[in-house]
């Protein structure tokens, strides 16, 4: 039983949790402040935190499903638990039936918005993953759905959309949308081949790499602006340098001529990142 569920964990990447949940958190308690002028509920974390397991649970249970046939013949997936005979797709579509009920329940105990717009960010995760069979804008589509954590833990507790939520939600998205291009790159060959659809695909490792830059400035500079638009002060504003750096770095350990390092770029740094900005937020509202 331990090996079956190490195993589904494994086919979500429990541990890419890490990139959204601390985003989620942030939505949440930036909301929080923004509109209702105090810190969220223990309660309310809790529920947007089971929230953001479920929809990411059935998010990568979906796309494992969905692309297990393009997964088989990568040879950088086939290794998946769907094509490696690790697990079902019967069991695959239960463990996404399970998640998305846990989903269900969890927005329920929260703002009526966040039930409204439930079949909104339904559809996002099951589109996604069809995506790159007709368009190289897949990536953005992923960071339109990922993003979906941060904007749903503002909606959660404050049960509105505004200006802020949007320029969060976006700034989001591209840097997502950023990190998917970088990580798309080592499929390049296999995407042309298999008449898949990819910016690296599209337009070759340098302008992707460059591509992905552009997508991580309009990051940044949609965080930092955050600040002329809510209580978010200095503190803030270090994390936020720091973030940046952590960006530098990332497009600094890829290039062209040399992809070894990938992975340090997609899965260290933009976990950093993410903790980075959570943590200077809190910092900043919390605590000064």
């Amino acid at each position: 039983m331990w090996n079956k569920v190490k195993v589904f964990l494994e086919m979500i990447k429990f541990e890419h949790t890490v990139f959204a949940l601390p985003f989620a958190y942030m939505g949440a308690v930036l909301g929080s402040v923004v509109v209702r002028d105090t810190l969220p509920s223990w309660a309310e974390i809790g529920w947007v935190t089971l929230a953001m397991v479920g929809a990411r649970s059935a998010a990568m249970g979906l796309n494992r499903v969905i692309d297990r046939i393009i997964d088989k013949n990568n040879p950088r997936t086939a290794g998946r638990a769907i094509p490696a005979g690790l697990l079902s797709s019967k069991e695959v579509w239960l463990f996404i039936v399970a998640s998305f009920i846990l989903l269900f329940v969890a927005a329920s105990q929260l703002s009526t918005l966040a039930m409204q717009l439930l079949p909104v960010a339904v559809f996002f995760l099951v589109f996604y993953s069809y995506t790159k069979r007709f368009t190289w804008l897949c990536h953005v589509v992923l960071g339109l759905t990922i993003a979906l954590a941060p904007l749903g833990g503002w909606v959660a507790v404050t049960g509105q959309i505004d200006a802020v939520a949007l320029l969060f939600y976006f700034s989001v998205a591209l840097w997502t949308a950023g990190f998917d291009v970088i990580y798309a790159c080592q499929d390049i060959d296999y995407d042309r081949r298999s008449g898949l659809y990819s910016i690296p695909a599209r337009f070759g490792l340098a302008k992707a790499l460059w591509i992905a830059k552009c997508f991580h400035a309009c990051t940044a500079l949609g965080l930092i602006s955050l600040i002329w638009f809510t209580q978010l002060g200095w503190w803030y504003l270090a994390g936020m340098i720091i973030a940046s750096a952590i960006l530098f770095y990332e497009h600094r350990l890829v290039s062209p001529e040399d992809m070894s390092k990938l992975n340090t770029a997609f899965f260290t740094m933009n976990g950093t990142l993410s903790i980075v900005v959570f943590a200077f937020t809190i910092l900043d509202l919390a605590v000064f």
